[in-house]
């Protein structure tokens, strides 16, 4: 679900490849014009309100200040859900990928979709056809530059297949193969991915110093991508979420608070967005005890009042029990976490996401044309 009249990520693809004429299967709302061949990156962690205030470190995004537009996340703001919009052209009821940690109902356990540990077959989970998988049919040269251990990982396979996979360590070397696959081959659909701004802003915060020297660095780079493209070449620029800082003293530790856990078989999602598994005839217990504990510092839903709602899109029926029977989206600088089962390295963690505040939810959009 976006904002009233306002883009989504799961549309930027559809409208790249209509400009490379190749139909994306639907009508996209954004109309860009057309080129010969398109660079999509999209950043980590790059929220709007993020680049806004701190685009002092940004001067060549910045420069593209009138090329920028804001559009939103999925929800929830996590990267799993958002990549697989972004890959497949879907809204998370259809394309099934609803969180961080979502129930796998044939195992009745929880599946990290960021790690895909033990998981199902990806193909399966998330059968409908990708974005690259029609560039790629259309005729396009279609290339994936990523990390080498994203080629064949469950959430690639599952959200972004179709193509070449081009592994490529530092962000230098990734803006080289882009450059190199489109001089190489003008008519192409280049896909670029960096991290590393979302790691920093996990690990020291998002108004960090560190922060701000990662998207110096990215910057930089983006400039230089720019500057290189062949003509004809268009750049387009988005993010999965923003991230907003949770002190340690905002956070709940369900370890500590059993009335929280009672009648939950399973705690999911993650910190910003919870998803509760209940025992069965529990779920209103739940939906009270979370209520009444954390008053104006969360929203708590029940699932059919969240799809009715329509913030995942219209869910398809297969996807249903993968959703949590009480939702919970944290607000302010507020996080739910678990140290029974959560490691000490993610419960350090300062900067977070996954609820629908608008830090978190809106990103930006940068399309500067051929």
């Amino acid at each position: 679900m976006t904002a009233a009249g306002q883009l989504g990520l799961h549309e930027v693809l559809p409208a790249v490849l209509a400009s490379l004429g190749v139909s994306p299967g639907q009508t996209p709302r954004l109309t860009l014009p057309p080129v010969r061949g398109a660079v999509v990156v999209l950043i980590d962690g790059l929220g709007h309100d993020l680049l806004v205030q701190r685009s002092g470190h940004a001067p060549w995004l910045r420069s593209q200040r009138q090329r920028t537009s804001r559009i939103s996340s999925t929800l929830p703001s996590t990267t799993a859900t958002s990549m697989a919009s972004f890959g497949t052209g879907l809204l998370p009821g259809a394309h099934g990928l609803l969180g961080y940690e979502v129930l796998d109902p044939a195992t009745d356990r929880l599946l990290n979709e960021l790690s895909w540990e033990d998981g199902p077959v990806p193909e399966e989970w998330q059968p409908s056809e990708t974005l690259f998988e029609r560039a790629a049919g259309g005729g396009l040269d279609t290339l994936r530059i990523g990390p080498g251990f994203f080629d064949g990982s469950g959430l690639t396979r599952a959200a972004l297949r179709g193509g070449r996979f081009v592994a490529a360590d530092s962000l230098a070397a990734r803006v080289d193969a882009a450059l190199a696959a489109l001089r190489a081959e003008p008519h192409a659909l280049v896909y670029l991915y960096w991290g590393d701004l979302d790691k920093v802003g996990h690990v020291h915060g998002p108004d960090s110093f560190e922060w701000g020297a990662e998207l110096e660095a990215l910057d930089t780079e983006l400039s230089r991508l720019h500057a290189g493209l062949p003509r004809g070449t268009s750049l387009t620029i988005t993010s999965d979420h923003g991230m907003v800082y949770c002190p340690q003293e905002s956070r709940v530790d369900l370890a500590h608070v059993p009335e929280l856990t009672s009648g939950v078989r399973h705690v999911g999602g993650e910190a910003r967005a919870r998803q509760l598994y209940c025992e069965d005839g529990a779920s209103a217990d739940v939906h009270a005890a979370w209520t009444a504990y954390l008053g104006d510092r969360a929203e708590v839903r029940h699932r059919a009042e969240v799809i009715e709602e329509g913030r995942f899109g219209e869910v398809h029926q297969r996807n249903l029990p993968r959703l949590g029977d009480v939702l919970v989206t944290l607000r302010a600088d507020h996080a739910v976490v678990d140290s029974r089962r959560e490691r000490p390295e993610l419960l350090a963690l300062k900067g977070l996401h996954g609820s629908s505040t608008a830090a978190e939810v809106g990103i930006p959009l940068v399309h500067v044309p051929a």
